[in-house]
C-alpha cells in the first residue's frame, strides 16, 4: 500500500487542503474527490481533450496528471466559467449562440483550451484557434463553429473594451 501524499493548492478561486495516492490521476481527484465533473474523462491517454484543465495557466490534459503534482498550483475547471448565480459567461454564450456544442462532452475541455489561449493572446486569429481546437476530438461539430464562436467571443470583448 501506498503512503498518501498531502496536497494544497488553488481549484476555482478556493483552497484545497487533500491526502492523495501518489498514483491518482488528477481528473480524478477533481472528478472524485472535489467533485467538479465538468471535467471529462475521455480516452485516458491525453488524446481527446475532454480532461482539459487549466493549470498555472497553462490548458493541462489531467489525465495524463498525478494529483500529487498539483500540489501548490492552481487549477481551474470549467466550473469556473460562469458566474455563481449560474450566467453562462461571455464564451460560452458564444458557443451556444454558434451551436458550438452538440453533445457536450468536449466542450468543457475546449472551453479550457481556448480560455487559456485567449489570457496569453486576447487577440487571436482563427489559425490559431484552430491550432489549439485541433488538440481536441469532437464527433459532432465539425470544429467551425467552435472557430467562429471563439472568434465572435474575441471580436465582441474587443468590441466591449472600446478596441
Amino acid at each position: 500500500m501506498h503512503d498518501k501524499v498531502a496536497i494544497q493548492l488553488e481549484v476555482n478561486d478556493r483552497k484545497v487542503s487533500a491526502d492523495v495516492s501518489p498514483r491518482m490521476l488528477a481528473v480524478d481527484f477533481i472528478r472524485g474527490d472535489l467533485g467538479l465533473t465538468g471535467t471529462h474523462v475521455g480516452c485516458e491517454h491525453g488524446i481527446c481533450g475532454a480532461c482539459t484543465a487549466v493549470v498555472d495557466g497553462v490548458a493541462v490534459r489531467t489525465c495524463l496528471e498525478f494529483a500529487a503534482r498539483l500540489d501548490g498550483r492552481c487549477v481551474r475547471t470549467v466550473e469556473s466559467l460562469a458566474a455563481a448565480d449560474g450566467r453562462l459567461s461571455g464564451l460560452q454564450q458564444s458557443f451556444r449562440k454558434h451551436h458550438a456544442l452538440q453533445c457536450g462532452f468536449c466542450t468543457p475541455g475546449i472551453l479550457m483550451s481556448a480560455m487559456a489561449l485567449l489570457a496569453e493572446n486576447p487577440n487571436p486569429d482563427a489559425e490559431e484557434i484552430r491550432d489549439v481546437v485541433s488538440g481536441h476530438i469532437c464527433r459532432c461539430t465539425g470544429y467551425v463553429p467552435i472557430i467562429e464562436a471563439i472568434l465572435d467571443y474575441v471580436k465582441q470583448a474587443g468590441d466591449d473594451h472600446g478596441a
